[in-house]
């Protein structure tokens, strides 16, 4: 039965002027799970990226330390929603009592329960198109083939929710503990796709787990 891999990508420049390049720890982060998809012995694995450049660069670095030949193809449908957008159109103000990741997280669920777009879209139509691209993966891989998608917490967390049926609290709770660089894997049978294991990052434990991040 064909896996796919869903990679979340090294950590962002948060404190840089343009948050959507990879840190140099988020570099490392890339490196590190390409090595760890490598020992995983994927089946000539079909490569696909969300179109940010955070996610191309975590597919490319990752690409290359796992030694996986095959060009990276791009759908912008793996791509993150707007944190920022986000934050700026739901937050409640910020008080030193409230952490970036608390707003985020309030700023997220109003945005799933709120039936206007924001950014340009809903909630809701976020989340389908991550369920379309990924209902699309089986056919592009035939018998024998594997997949990795190089994305983002949120597509990971709307993607596992769906499968798993969750609420929307659980959804933001899947987006909140997504680590960096983490694999998702799941299963494609013959009554569809399952969710095998969320979240995977025991390729940062040990001595590398200086390289465990969230945000």
């Amino acid at each position: 039965m064909p896996l796919i891999c869903l990679v979340r990508h090294g950590q962002a420049s948060a404190t840089a002027s343009d948050y959507d390049i990879l840190s140099s720890l988020g570099r490392a982060q890339a490196s590190a799970v390409g090595q760890e998809l490598a020992r995983r012995g994927l089946r000539d694995p079909h490569l696909v990226a969300g179109t940010l450049t955070r996610q191309r660069d975590t597919a490319r670095i990752a690409a290359e330390a796992a030694g996986f030949k095959g060009p990276v193809h791009q759908d912008a449908r793996w791509n993150e929603y707007d944190h920022i957008a986000l934050l700026g159109r739901y937050a409640p103000p910020r008080n030193k009592e409230r952490s970036v990741q608390d707003l985020l997280d309030h700023a997220l669920m109003a945005w799933m329960k709120d039936p206007q777009a924001a950014e340009g879209r809903t909630w809701s139509a976020f989340a389908e198109g991550a369920r379309a691209a990924l209902a699309e993966l089986p056919a592009a891989l035939g018998r024998g083939r594997d997949a990795v998608v190089f994305t983002s917490a949120g597509l990971l967390a709307a993607v596992c929710g769906a499968l798993l049926s969750l609420p929307h609290e659980g959804v933001v709770a899947l987006n909140r503990v997504a680590v960096n660089a983490s694999i998702t894997t799941l299963v494609v049978g013959g009554a569809g796709t399952t969710l095998l294991t969320f979240n995977e990052h025991a390729h940062f434990a040990g001595d590398l787990r200086r390289m465990l991040t969230y945000r």
